[in-house]
């Protein structure tokens, strides 16, 4: 996108503007028909498109070329010229998108001063779109378990396609995210990443939204669809989309293509479409919830995105990399992490996953008090401790229990958490706990206590049902 096309039927004037042009170090190409200028259009788009309105003998007149035009290509800025000018075809060709309207004969002066706007602000908006997506959400990838290795190498597998992806996983586990680095890593990086919030959209809105719309009094106003064309389009919670909606993004997926919110011509797309749920589609398909057809065009690579407890092993890389995000972007202080710190990191619940723990370091690091290491009594579990040193929390359901059986509950929780903690890897929880592996081995088989693969990594769990009702 570097040159100007000139539309005009008049030989003389084409060349004329043309030559100008070039004078000024502009690159110029030249149309005499509606078919030249689509023609060169698809061919390359122009940085700017000067357009006549009356082509003699065209299968378009300027009016269709501009509507097209915007349609497919809405960047490109278009200056109409014409010598039957008057208000009524002025007014029409802004509100169909054109950046200004000249009539003939005209000025050149005047002329090289709308050319040079309109170039200067097509290249602010293009400068403006890619520095919003600079400060858009992170695309790397942290982590090193086994879990998230897996989850790293299925998304690297699809970066070079367009095969349509859909990410499942519970809330805030990074779904985003992973649909960020599939934009980033892919040959669309440098096209827009667009998000549907489908959950936040307002569902009489929702067509709106995604599709624009047009109407005389309020020009074409171009919906999410229109601004990802080239790139990705991601639906984020695609089970809170409408019903009605559903079927027309259906629609869309197979004719790549839609008609505007009050509007009659056909939009031609081209995007990818990368969506996320932390649903279980199939149950929401067998309620009506969710059309079937969809579910089938969207889950073409159905890829997990395990949740923080999948991953305990992460925690504190995650950790250290948020609190270096916080220092860069706030100021905040850029601290390091105690051992109890991370212990009890690596230990909580965390229903929220990751945008859980992002926000706890977040609260820390505003609270927290010098730029020591961070420990494990600024954390917010801490606060329930009791303030007489030596004891621990002990649970109602606990202290119910005989010492026996309270003893066996705690080993077993307590030996579950650390095994977790550590990936499945029974010699590091040895060293951690303080006993040999042969010894801890035995134990774990006393308690009932088993590991195997969940999302790529070891995980200890109950053996079965009947031992953890005994406990």
């Amino acid at each position: 996108m570097g040159d100007i096309l000139i539309v005009d039927d008049e030989r003389d004037i084409r060349e004329l503007i043309s030559d100008i042009l070039e004078d000024e170090g502009y690159a110029t190409r030249l149309a005499s028909n509606s078919d030249e200028c689509m023609a060169a259009i698809n061919k390359e788009p122009p940085a700017l498109m000067i357009l006549d309105i009356w082509l003699k003998d065209s299968r378009m007149d300027g009016i269709d070329i501009l509507k097209a035009t915007k349609r497919d290509n809405p960047g490109i800025p278009i200056v109409i010229i014409s010598g039957h000018g008057n208000i009524e075809i002025a007014v029409a060709a802004i509100k169909q998108g054109a950046y200004d309207f000249i009539e003939k004969p005209f000025n050149i002066d005047q002329l090289m001063v709308v050319i040079g706007r309109a170039m200067e602000t097509s290249r602010l908006r293009r400068e403006n779109v890619e520095l919003k997506r600079r400060d858009e959400a992170p695309t790397e990838m942290i982590g090193a378990c086994s879990s998230f290795k897996a989850l790293k190498s299925n998304l690297d597998k699809v970066t070079k396609s367009n095969g349509r992806v859909m990410l499942t996983g519970p809330a805030g586990c990074g779904k985003e995210v992973a649909a960020r680095y599939i934009h980033a890593n892919s040959n669309r990086a440098e096209a827009p990443f667009v998000t549907v919030n489908c959950a936040s959209i307002e569902p009489e809105r929702m067509e709106e939204v995604l599709f624009g719309r047009e109407g005389a009094d309020r020009g074409i106003e171009p919906g999410l669809l229109e601004q990802a064309h080239g790139g990705v389009l991601y639906f984020d919670e695609v089970a809170d989309m409408p019903l009605g909606t559903q079927s027309k993004i259906l629609r869309v997926l197979v004719e790549q293509q839609f008609t505007r919110v009050g509007g009659s011509d056909k939009v031609r797309v081209d995007m990818r479409a990368i969506s996320s749920t932390n649903k279980d589609l199939q149950a929401e398909i067998e309620t009506g919830s969710f059309r079937q057809e969809l579910y089938h065009r969207l889950n073409v690579v159905p890829i997990t995105v395990p949740s923080l407890e999948d991953r305990r092993e992460d925690i504190p890389m995650l950790a250290e990399y948020f609190i270096a995000a916080f220092n860069k972007a706030q100021g905040l202080p850029l601290r390091a992490l105690s051992d109890e710190a991370i212990a009890l990191l690596q230990t909580m619940v965390w229903p929220g996953n990751v945008r859980q723990l992002k926000n706890v370091i977040e609260r820390v690091l505003i609270l927290g008090e010098g730029n020591g290491p961070i420990t494990a009594s600024e954390l917010p579990q801490a606060e329930e401790a009791p303030k007489e040193e030596g004891r621990v929390v002990l649970s109602g359901s606990l202290a119910t229990l005989p010492l026996r059986e309270a003893r066996e509950l705690f080993e077993r929780e307590y030996l579950l958490t650390q095994i977790n903690r550590f990936g499945g890897n029974i010699s590091r929880t040895a060293s951690f706990v303080g006993m040999e592996r042969s010894a801890l081995h035995r134990k774990l088989k006393s308690l009932g206590v088993v590991t195997s693969n969940k999302s790529g990594s070891r995980v200890a769990h109950i053996e079965d049902e009947d031992v953890a009702k005994s406990a």
